[in-house]
């Protein structure tokens, strides 16, 4: 069986991730403290490709609405999003990442570098500049080389892009 033809989701759930790696001294560790839980990354991913509002996300990931909660509001707490107020009457909020939030693009654009060159026969997902349409990959550069801001990347269906589940039109 081809590694894109595999059911990843016919495969069984394991235990949630412990939130405290305790006696680790490990960046790493204090990361995934915060974002290694499953729908993490997922989330910050569609808020990237400019999904905002709870509907929207919880529609794009098929997640449960109390999970989905759980997840933002652990987000909020950590400083990696924000709520911002979009209509007073009914209340509603939407999710804006932060910086901090903003600044793991580059460890997404790594993972999804990773799993096109071992995962997938065809990336769904492509990063090019906005000017000049350059690919972008994710590199080990040294310290004050002039990186890519998350604004002057798009994000764009690969050839592998399916329409599985709708996303919201810039």
């Amino acid at each position: 069986m081809g590694v894109a033809s595999r059911n990843w989701d016919a495969l069984p759930l394991v235990a949630m991730l412990n939130r405290d790696y305790e006696g680790q001294n490990c960046s790493i560790a204090r990361a995934l403290e915060v974002v290694g839980e499953r729908w993490t990354l997922l989330i910050i991913r569609d808020l990237l490709l400019g999904l905002h509002r709870f509907d929207e996300l919880q529609e794009s990931l098929g997640i449960a609405r109390n999970v989905l909660t759980d997840r933002l509001n652990r987000l909020v707490d950590q400083g990696v999003l924000e709520r911002v107020l979009y209509s007073e009457r009914p209340e509603r909020y939407e999710y804006q990442l932060t910086k901090k939030g903003l600044d793991l693009n580059i460890a997404l654009t790594a993972l999804r570098q990773w799993g096109d060159e071992y995962l997938s026969e065809k990336p769904p997902r492509l990063q090019r500049t906005k000017v000049g349409k350059k690919p972008v990959v994710a590199a080990i550069v040294p310290k004050g080389t002039k990186s890519l801001r998350t604004d002057e990347i798009e994000t764009l269906p690969g050839p592998g892009a399916t329409t599985r589940r709708p996303r919201k039109k810039k």
